[in-house]
């Protein structure tokens, strides 16, 4: 937020807040099957049906697929319209949906990352997730976000790019070692 407040200013900083707010109750679905996953998890490998453990994720991340591209489509089509219920300053709506629409493209690979993500805590492997999110927070989204904001002068909307890319590396990041099938073999 204050990367985009140096680089945008006040109307960009209150777009992104609005932006990020509605997102955060737009995503809160996606949330909840990716907790359920985590849970489906746990439970079929303490069964010991690790096919079982493995299809739960897979097919969580399928509902979670449609259900984020079905709010990355709204998003796209009404993103002006859910912003307005937020503010009636115009500036602040242009910042709030460029925010919207740049995030939200994104949307399909943070629903597959989230369910990834929650699977290893499921297994008990909190190690990996851990580090997945380091690499990609601390060392791609902040450096990346920074690098497009201020040295290839995109301001705020690098900053906003920023963020569906270290989503879309986390996700593949993940999506890559949870096939390993290492998060089979933790033992809790």
């Amino acid at each position: 937020a204050n990367l985009v407040a140096t680089t945008g200013g006040e109307n960009a900083s209150a777009g992104y807040q609005t932006a990020l707010r509605l997102m955060m109750f737009f995503i809160l679905p996606a949330w909840g099957m990716s907790n359920a996953a985590a849970t489906l998890v746990g439970q079929n490998l303490g069964a010991k049906q690790l096919d079982r453990a493995e299809a739960s994720v897979m097919k969580t991340m399928k509902y979670n697929v449609i259900f984020m591209a079905f709010v990355t489509v709204l998003f796209l089509v009404l993103g002006e319209w859910f912003v307005s219920f937020f503010t009636p300053d115009p500036a602040v709506r242009k910042e709030a949906v460029l925010a919207v629409r740049i995030i939200s493209s994104g949307y399909i690979f943070y629903g597959v990352g989230m369910v990834m993500l929650n699977a290893f805590n499921g297994s008990g492997d909190t190690r990996t997730p851990t580090w997945i999110n380091f690499f990609g927070f601390w060392l791609l989204q902040i450096p990346l976000a920074y690098l497009l904001a201020q040295n290839l002068k995109l301001g705020e909307q690098g900053v906003f790019i920023a963020i569906p890319v270290s989503e879309a590396a986390i996700t593949i990041a993940s999506y890559i070692i949870f096939k390993k099938g290492r998060w089979k073999l933790i033992r809790v």
